[in-house]
């Protein structure tokens, strides 16, 4: 492709609303423009770079036995109504209504309507396993677009659900999708790790997340450097019991004065106390029923690990009417002493320490050397809270380390989460009618191309994975001016497209230094610089993007050489 015959706009400048490396690149090197916050509009440059990824991921969904499909992005609000989960997704689905009023959501993920599809076609254990996909545009409403293609409103992503007989069948389903995306994202040129995760809003026994790593990922990742396990800190599987807490002899419980001190760190400053001294009280409301959380200061509340212990299949934070109604006391003074309102649900680290600050469920006031056992109780204690500094591997009893990473795939055990609220069944071999066993795979396709240029730049613009690049060869002649250069230029054009090289050539009529710049900014994998000194000589000049290695080349082994190289 000749510059001059495509579009490539690139800046020289980033755009001010780029937060990161990646989308700052993406919109410099020309690949795609700003639409509206969180929607973009994919530039040749771009649109190249995503189809490399849409073509690794359809073979090796192909090769893993997957079939190609296509569904609708209106879903129609009957049938989530069915399953009684209109409300999955809350604010972040989008939602619209056509002349007569109907309801649609535009399409955040593709579970019921597949599994619409599966109980009406298939009927008999003969047709499975199967496993379907689809490369679509998906929808979800952010409430802070944030980091380009990482955190967008309108983004293409790759689904696949897969349907079995029974556990077993969706096991080996399950683990031919994990392989799959290895090798997905082993073609991509990625480094990337697999983490244990939560099911969040898509449900399911079992969830993994493949993360690719990247100082500016918008997902904080725990890492074990002696085992290798990896987990999300709100998974992560808490072994030490807090005995770093504070620990004294029980002292007289007293209320004290704490005048709009809603927070630990306004606590901290006011009683002159270290944030691990003080216990948080958190109003949750667990499929409808209020339950209160108790964390020490210093922890965070794992709302995944509290759901689960409860068996919820939702779970929030309440609002200030429910902590008014539950602990008699506004936001922020809320404590477990004489509160009837609700369960208590304590972490394992509160049964350690002695003397603790909690709120007084009293408006400016908070109680002083709080004793477990002796002051208050749990209905439960188990491990609810984030993993933080300091926690040790649950595997290997490492310290854990902490990284950020960027989420391209997530893959879902379901069982029968979707199967049973729409009666999606077989009939077995004893004509015995069978709900589906079922997984759900995802991979964010734009989002790879965002965190493979977040994970491989320099100050100089983009260098692309091999397998990603929009193009593999640049032939950049130093000025068209020059009858022999242009000659020459042409001519390699000509015998690398024959090879089946994809080759950009800057044909503009621009200084040699602004195509140096476009020509790193945009990061294609080898740059043949045809200059009138080196021609001389019978020689080009060809630079790799991603070492910064020059070559001198004979002119007549030029194209075959690179072709070696590719």
């Amino acid at each position: 492709m000749r510059w001059t015959q495509t579009l490539i706009p690139t800046l020289r400048e980033a755009p001010r609303e780029a937060e990161i490396a990646g989308h700052s690149l993406m919109l410099r090197a020309g690949m795609m423009r700003k639409l509206a916050a969180g929607v973009y509009s994919y530039l040749p440059l771009g649109w190249r770079v995503i189809m490399k990824v849409e073509q690794i991921v359809r073979d090796e969904m192909d090769r893993a036995g997957a079939v190609e499909t296509l569904l609708p992005t209106l879903q129609p609000k009957e049938l989530w109504d069915e399953a009684g989960h209109w409300k999955d997704f809350g604010k972040e689905k989008m939602r619209i209504r056509d002349r007569h009023e109907r309801e649609f959501a535009l399409g955040p993920t593709h579970e019921w309507v597949m599994t619409d599809i599966a109980r009406h076609e298939i009927r008999s254990y003969r047709q499975l396993p199967i496993n379907l996909y689809q490369i679509q545009t998906k929808f979800r409403d952010e409430i802070r677009p944030r980091f380009g293609l990482v955190r967008a409103r309108e983004f293409i992503m790759k689904d696949a659900y897969s349907f079995d007989r029974d556990d077993e069948g969706a096991d080996l389903s399950y683990r031919k999708m994990v392989d799959a995306y290895c090798r997905i994202f082993d073609r991509c040129g990625l480094r990337y790790i697999v983490v244990e995760a939560d099911a969040g809003a898509i449900g399911g026994s079992y969830t993994q997340e493949f993360m690719v790593l990247a100082d500016a990922g918008d997902e904080q990742l725990v890492l074990c450097p002696g085992c290798g396990y990896a987990a999300r800190p709100e998974r992560v599987e808490i072994v030490s019991t807090g005995e770093d807490g504070s620990r004294s002899a029980p002292r007289d419980m007293e209320k004290v004065a704490t005048p709009d001190m809603r927070t630990i760190e306004q606590l901290t400053a006011f009683l002159e106390r270290r944030p691990e001294e003080f216990l948080k009280s958190l109003v949750c409301v667990a499929d409808g029923e209020p339950v209160v959380a108790i964390v020490r200061g210093d922890h965070e509340l794992s709302e995944s690990k509290l759901a689960r212990l409860l068996g919820a299949a939702e779970l929030e934070m309440a609002d200030e009417d429910t902590i008014m109604r539950v602990s008699g006391g506004p936001l922020g003074f809320t404590g477990p002493v004489g509160l009837s309102g609700a369960r208590i649900i304590a972490d394992r680290a509160v049964l350690h320490v002695t003397n603790v600050v909690t709120g007084a469920n009293e408006c400016d006031f908070h109680l002083l050397n709080v004793n477990y056992n002796r002051d208050f109780e749990a209905a439960l204690v188990e491990d609810i809270r984030v993993a933080k500094e300091g926690d040790i591997c649950p595997r290997c009893e490492r310290e854990l380390t902490f990284c950020r990473g960027i989420e391209v795939g997530h893959t879902f055990k379901l069982g029968t989460v979707y199967s049973e609220p729409l009666r999606a069944s077989y009939l077995d071999d004893k004509g015995e009618e069978k709900l589906f066993v079922m997984g759900c795979y995802g991979i964010g396709i734009t989002r790879t191309v965002a965190a493979a240029i977040e994970q491989y730049h320099d100050e100089a613009g983009i260098i692309w994975p091999a397998s990603l690049a929009p193009y593999q060869v640049l032939i950049l002649p130093v000025t068209t001016k020059d009858s022999k250069i242009v000659e020459v230029s042409d001519d390699l054009y000509e015998q690398l497209s024959a090879l089946g090289v994809e080759v950009l050539y800057d044909d503009r009529d621009e200084r040699a230094g602004v195509k140096f710049k476009d020509g790193d900014l945009v990061g294609i994998p080898y740059r043949i610089c045809v200059g009138e000194r080196n021609l001389q000589k019978g020689l080009v000049e060809v630079r790799e993007r991603r070492s910064g290695k020059i070559e001198l080349i004979p002119l007549e082994d030029v194209a075959q050489y690179l072709r070696d190289q590719l």
